[in-house]
């Protein structure tokens, strides 16, 4: 009985091992974006993503927790501007700040959550006219830790974070051409 369970615990052990070794081959950089074209100029979306007091209208994660609860600090809007939140298990915790702005094209937001996982990314935000519309593309990019690469391995985070992304631009929109 020692015997197989001995075997057991070490092909536990390779198995465990093979996949550590495998994710850590996997990219340490990760980037999500999705983009949709909107029939507005940039200057008429812009301030929508830069005012962290609009984004209920608009992001996909406002509304998954009635009970969050949101503070707002820094600057009004623009580059200094934070939003602070704190729900249940479905949106988590965490806290960002605007840190870049080129108006009316881009906006970069330092993302950090502390639940249920710890991640530093950078939101960005590009508003491109195409004629009388505007391309906006929401992009998410930071350092995978092997922890997040080994997760990947089984988990579509490009899907999970791109569904999101393409709810909320959708909803800009539509918040936009309204």
């Amino acid at each position: 009985m020692l015997k197989y369970l001995l075997i057991a615990v070490l092909v536990l052990v390779a198995i465990v091992s093979a996949i550590l070794i495998y994710a850590s081959t996997k990219p340490d950089h990760v980037r999500f974006e999705r983009s949709i074209l909107i029939d507005a100029a940039p200057e008429e979306i812009y301030p929508l993503i830069e005012n962290f007091h609009a984004w209920p209208a608009w992001s996909p994660y406002e509304n998954r927790d009635p009970d969050m609860q949101r503070t707002y600090s820094g600057a009004e809007k623009g580059e200094g501007a934070a939003y602070a939140w704190s729900g249940d298990g479905s949106i988590g915790s965490g806290h960002m700040e605007i840190v870049e702005t080129d108006e009316p094209s881009k906006i970069v937001i330092a993302l950090v959550f502390t639940a249920p996982m710890k991640a530093e990314n950078q939101a960005i935000f590009t508003l491109e006219p195409e004629g009388a519309a505007t391309r906006v593309t929401w992009a998410m990019e930071g350092e995978a830790n092997l922890f997040s690469r080994t997760a990947g391995l089984f988990i579509d985070m490009d899907k999970m974070v791109g569904t999101d992304f393409e709810a909320g631009l959708e909803k800009l929109k539509s918040v936009v051409e309204g």
